[in-house]
């Protein structure tokens, strides 16, 4: 999102009491435009072109019903502060995107009428992202969920589970997705620090254009991804058995980071994977971005005291 020196629009507006049937539709309209409901002081979305043409437009639609409405553009807001309005947009989105979920995983790929559920799932989605502003953590496990069920039978390089010997992955080629966030880059630094010295790191959605490739953090079951509550980076260790405590408290900010459930109450991943969501809108490639995080990553493994 484009800096803007008015980045906040909010619609104010009251309806009479005899509008019931007029409140009821402006409020499903708010829910699918995705507002932030300020303490009875009215609804908040980041200004931009889109949201100033829905909001003009409901203002217009309430003044018809004998209301009142007025759309403000807000420099700044001081309570609550910017990060924390943020994090109540991604907020709002956790509901959507984990019932989104919970549905693509019912999916059976055999039964009849398959494509048609599975094409109603990526509408919802693509609807649900639209008013995802500010990337709530969910977005990216919905989306393995979806590439889960349209690929439930991709073989690419198969890792048996179990404690690995790191002498079988060496000099390898690893390949993950374009544009890497925290798991992805503290993962290669995990990979190329104690797994794989001399690894190679290649991006892509498809593997199979790489088949001898090893995968992680991508969204088929092969290759190194999530398990069960861990993310990418805790699964390389423990199956290669990964014991430097160091890494292990890296880990747990990482996973804090990487699923945005405080679990270890760790903020430092979440400080670097906004430097590289900052870095990525400027436009760096994947192979820059990668080893810009990796660099802090090591940064973040001197920094941390050994006792």
């Amino acid at each position: 999102m484009k800096a803007n020196s008015t980045p906040w629009l909010l619609l104010v507006f009251t309806l009479p009491a005899n509008k019931a049937s007029a409140r009821v539709g402006i409020w499903r309209k708010l829910q699918r435009y995705g507002p932030l409901a300020l303490r009875n002081s009215g609804y908040l979305l980041p200004n931009t072109p889109t949201n100033h043409e829905r909001f003009a437009w409901l203002a217009t639609s309430i003044r018809g019903s004998k209301g009142e409405a007025s759309v403000l553009q807000v420099r700044s807001l001081d309570d609550p502060p910017i990060e924390r309005l943020r994090n109540l947009f991604r907020e709002e989105r956790r509901p959507d995107y984990k019932a989104l979920i919970q549905e693509v995983q019912k999916l059976d790929s055999s039964a009849q009428g398959f494509p048609n559920q599975l094409a109603r799932m990526k509408r919802r989605f693509e609807e649900i992202s639209e008013i995802d502003f500010f990337d709530c953590p969910l977005r990216s496990m919905a989306e393995q969920a979806l590439y889960k069920a349209e690929h439930p039978a991709t073989q690419h390089v198969q890792v048996t589970r179990g404690k690995l010997s790191k002498m079988a992955y060496r000099k390898r080629a690893w390949i993950t997705r374009p544009r890497p966030g925290i798991g992805r880059v503290s993962s290669a630094w995990l990979i190329q620090r104690f797994i794989d010295p001399k690894a190679v790191f290649l991006f892509g959605n498809e593997p199979g254009t790489n088949p001898k490739a090893v995968p992680f953090d991508m969204y088929q079951g092969d290759g190194f991804g999530h398990e069960v509550e861990n993310c990418t980076f805790e699964t390389l260790c423990l199956r290669f058995g990964i014991r430097d405590k160091l890494v292990h408290r890296i880990g747990q900010a990482i996973h804090d980071a990487d699923f945005d459930d405080a679990k270890f109450g760790r903020t430092e991943g979440i400080t670097i994977n906004h430097v590289l969501k900052g870095w990525a809108k400027q436009g760096f490639p994947d192979d820059e971005l990668l080893r810009r995080g990796m660099d802090l990553i090591e940064g973040l493994y001197r920094s941390i005291p050994s006792k």
